[in-house]
């Protein structure tokens, strides 16, 4: 903090935007920048200090009526009172801490042995992380999603809610996959849950971006079973979906409210313009539980580039619905020091399965190498019929990946086509044999009949004059042919695709 102070002093800013870590809720370091005159792009201090409390922030919200989850009164100081509000509550329940953030001091308990076993650990985390060691108990909701509302204030009393936002899909709760809006939110259910929102925070004097976090009861298709998280008082990370959706630049916006001037649009402009699908590339082998990869980006080509736009939608959808946010660069390095995350990848379609299949897309084209990285994971999640269905809980890589990921199944066209363009490559390179010089017996033709093998399955190929066939059955390629002017002018680079299953190349190779 008085490293940021210090640069402002030296060149003359005058106002300081935190973006999403950990000074962004410091009240301590608002408080600091007030103190020497400089503007903090942000809300209030009594906001920050009253949200940033969880166990205040939920007697907040119960007095602005919001619905919160059965849990304590307040602190739960020993052991013996945490196993009195489990088995009042009933199991099972989450113990927190009440500092926590980030998926940090949390843990789970479906029996009193979990209480005994996790209540002085979460006590631990929350002093080592946060230096606060308080901990509160709540009903755990079963089939839970979390769904988050972001919301939008000025300096004059105007609150408006921005829609939500779906990050169901977590590891350890960290979110993986945020999307907008919500496949299981109806209009009624967006009324409600946003009416709220802006009543909490009315009640905190609340102003600038902000996000209200709700943990929904999947299992209840009425939609009513909502009920206050947390509220983090600062930009989210995943802020681009809404951005996409709606148009508007949240940080434009946060930067013309710290000025003083009032929000230029009603509640009633706020729509909702297809549909937007965020991706976190991290810096963790999935294939290894995972685990954290550090090292340098020895290549770092993403899709499109970063932090560009093509103006649609206020420059908020990227270019032609693919956006990347990111603050890495080719040649640099990811320590072990800092958050794993390499860059946001973020979608926009006109419907959610144009904005998944653009991820995939996307994905495909993303490039990284030197260090571990979650891509293939996030293309198979992308891909998955539980995903696209829109059937999902925080529970879901838990429960479709059990045991971890070994990579996505290879779906049968796919599979194919795969082996379908092994055999004209192992055509291509036999005729490149025949043509050698010298040979006994002159130059003999290329065999076009080849055994390609996948894993533990065999196709058998066979290239013919008009028509490729695997198995016997004809397979469609599009096939992109690169020429030098070598003798004879022989074709040496091919470029294929399978039309079904891999989309068609851009002639720049395989």
């Amino acid at each position: 903090a008085d490293k940021i102070i210090a640069a402002c002093k030296q060149t003359g800013a005058e106002a300081v935007h935190p973006g999403y870590g950990f000074l962004s809720e410091r009240a301590s370091f608002v408080e600091a920048l007030e103190a020497e005159g400089i503007a903090f792009v942000g809300p209030p201090v009594g906001a920050i200090a009253a949200m940033g409390d969880k166990i205040e922030s939920k007697k907040l919200a119960m007095e602005a009526g919001v619905n919160t989850v059965p849990g304590s009164d307040g602190e739960v100081e020993t052991t013996a009172d945490a196993l009195m509000w489990a088995n009042k509550i009933g199991y099972p329940v989450m113990m927190k801490a009440s500092a926590g953030g980030g998926g940090k001091g949390m843990r789970l308990a479906f029996s009193e042995a979990d209480v005994r076993e996790g209540f002085e650990a979460t006590k631990r985390e929350g002093l080592n992380s946060f230096g606060d060691d308080r901990v509160f108990i709540e009903k755990f909701i079963l089939n839970p999603r979390h769904i988050e509302i972001q919301i939008l204030g000025d300096k004059h009393g105007n609150v408006l809610y921005l829609n939500e936002r779906e990050c169901s899909i977590q590891r350890r709760h960290q979110k993986v996959v945020e999307e907008a809006p919500s496949p299981f939110v109806t209009p009624k259910m967006r009324k409600a849950m946003g009416e709220q929102c802006v009543a909490l925070a009315k009640a905190v004097g609340y102003h600038s971006a902000g996000t209200v976090e709700l943990i929904v009861s999947g299992a209840d298709p009425t939609g009513e079973s909502f009920y206050f998280l947390e509220m983090n008082t600062r930009l989210q990370v995943e802020h681009p979906v809404t951005e996409a959706i709606t148009g508007i630049d949240l940080v434009e916006q946060m930067i013309r409210v710290a000025y003083g001037e009032k929000l230029a649009m009603t509640q009633d402009d706020i729509g909702i313009d297809g549909w937007s699908i965020e991706n976190r590339v991290y810096a963790e082998d999935p294939y290894r539980g995972f685990l954290p990869s550090t090292g340098r980006l020895v290549a770092y080509q993403p899709p499109v580039e970063p932090w560009a736009d093509d103006g649609a939608a206020n420059g908020r959808r990227g270019v032609d619905g693919i956006r990347v946010d990111d603050g890495v660069f080719e040649g640099g390095e990811v320590s072990m020091f800092y958050d794993p995350m390499i860059a946001k990848l973020i979608t926009w379609g006109k419907s959610r399965d144009e904005a998944a299949d653009l991820q995939v897309q996307a994905l495909d084209a993303f490039r990284i190498q030197g260090l571990g990285h979650n891509i293939d994971f996030l293309s198979a999640i992308m891909q998955h019929e539980r995903f696209r269905s829109g059937e999902l809980t925080t529970g879901f890589i838990a429960e479709e990946y059990p045991d971890g990921f070994a990579g996505a199944p290879l779906p049968d066209a796919l599979a194919r086509g795969l082996a379908a363009i092994g055999g004209v490559i192992a055509t291509a390179d036999a005729d490149r044999a025949r043509r050698i010089d010298q040979q006994l017996n002159g130059r003999t033709l290329a065999p076009g009949d080849w055994v390609v093998r996948i894993g533990e399955r065999d196709f058998a190929i066979s290239l013919q004059e008009d028509a490729i066939t695997v198995d016997g059955e004809a397979v469609e390629l599009e096939v992109g042919v690169g020429v030098d002017h070598a003798p004879h002018d022989r074709p040496l680079a091919f470029a294929v695709a399978v039309r079904a299953g891999l989309g068609v190349d851009d002639g720049e190779g395989v």
